[in-house]
């Protein structure tokens, strides 16, 4: 199981989403990404598609309107 990063600080809808759809695409089974966001739009968005894939989300509010989203690829 790896784990991966990827920085969408300051980045607004849609380019978090392509960012996750784009990593999880390289992933492999079991592996988890952390998609560090602070757009309430992506927010909603990632956690969402990611949901809707069939993956397990974590969602970690790690200061004031930042927000890690955690989502394992498990297919």
């Amino acid at each position: 199981m790896a784990e991966f990063t990827i920085d969408c600080l300051g980045e607004a809808c849609p380019v978090p989403l392509m960012k996750v759809q784009k990593q999880i695409e390289k992933m492999a089974a079991g592996d988890v990404l952390i998609a560090q966001i602070d757009h309430s739009c992506a927010m909603k968005n990632v956690p969402e598609w990611a949901r809707n894939q069939g993956y397990n989300v974590e969602i970690e509010e790690v200061d004031d309107g930042e927000w890690e989203i955690v989502v394992e690829k498990t297919k």
